[in-house]
């Protein structure tokens, strides 16, 4: 276990993160007031999460052909969840923590489990393009909703205009897909939410609230995906692939957001997530073959237009 803790110390430690637990003698600094951190813009960090964002869940959907889909979801979160008990040790951290906060770490736990969920059930019946456009409704009705500016409004209507491109066609023939992947967009909203919560005290107190969120969503999502993990546990390159999709999708992403949440304005925040639909769709083409037709480049191009013009106004 001590090598294991050197191994993740060494990967995380160069962004200048802390992994000393509170109470331990040693003061937790905020990753961004680090000098390594800070020579990175948040901007780095959000493209990084960008990229990964995506790329974890296409090597997933191949890995769907191999392991239950309900499996994957489980190895991916028990393995970010794992990475995270050896880096931050949160059974340490939850206890210094208020009632909000604690609430806060139980609910983004809740929320990410579900999120993962929802979202694999969706890419294995809808092109991961197509659920991740879909998945921004949410953020963009919150911050009408919010808002309610010429603007926004605007916003709402370019991102169901695009979602309306992408799915009125195959709607019939997709409609569990498209469902799930509805359900995918309200709990994507909820992450970003709790997410900027979890990051309101900055990047390190963002990555130990993380930390236990991933544990609470191990709990969330054992009983439900636990017991198609058989495949995996007999042929280990499915294993790894299935710890790889973890890392991928759930530790380098969620790290990165985190860093950037703490130091990005909301509004700014969300700009920057227009790019994630087109992000979404090179992923599908480079990996998996997903080639969009003309109306669904449409539909993305709206989404994506809505996402940029949206604003909610909060820092």
């Amino acid at each position: 276990m001590a090598s294991s803790r050197s191994v993740v110390n060494g990967i995380f430690g160069s962004w200048g993160v802390s992994s000393a637990a509170p109470g331990s003698g040693k003061q937790v600094q905020h990753a961004f007031e680090q000098p390594r951190a800070a020579a990175l813009p948040a901007h780095v960090y959000f493209i990084i999460s960008a990229v990964f964002h995506y790329m974890g869940p296409a090597f997933a959907v191949l890995l769907f052909a191999h392991v239950d889909l309900l499996g994957v979801a489980w190895l991916r979160i028990a393995s970010a969840a794992l990475i995270f008990a050896v880096w931050k040790k949160p059974w340490r951290y939850v206890g210094t923590l208020n009632r909000q906060d604690r609430r806060t770490v139980l609910a983004l736990g809740v929320v990410l489990a579900a999120m993962n969920v929802s979202f694999y059930l969706a890419i294995s019946r809808v092109p991961l393009g197509t659920v991740a456009a879909i998945e921004f409704l949410g953020p963009i009705g919150i911050a009408a909703a919010g808002a309610r500016t010429r603007r926004n409004g605007v916003a709402l209507v370019l991102a169901v205009l695009g979602v309306y491109f992408l799915t009125h066609l195959n709607f019939k023939g997709e409609s569990l897909g498209y469902l799930f992947a509805f359900v995918n967009c309200a709990f994507f909203a909820l992450y970003i939410l709790l997410g900027h919560r979890a990051a309101a005290e900055g990047g390190s107190a963002g990555i130990e609230r993380l930390s236990a969120a991933m544990s609470v969503a191990l709990l969330a999502v054992t009983p439900v995906g636990i017991g198609f993990i058989g495949p995996a546990m007999l042929h280990p390159k499915w294993l790894l692939a299935g710890v790889g999709v973890g890392v991928c999708s759930s530790v380098i992403p969620y790290v990165c957001d985190q860093f950037a949440m703490a130091r990005l304005k909301r509004s700014t925040f969300a700009l920057l997530l227009s790019i994630l639909p087109a992000t979404a769709s090179v992923m599908g083409v480079l990996i998996l073959r997903q080639l969009p037709s003309p109306q669904e480049i449409a539909g993305i191009c709206l989404v994506m237009a809505g996402v940029g013009v949206q604003k909610d106004g909060a820092r």
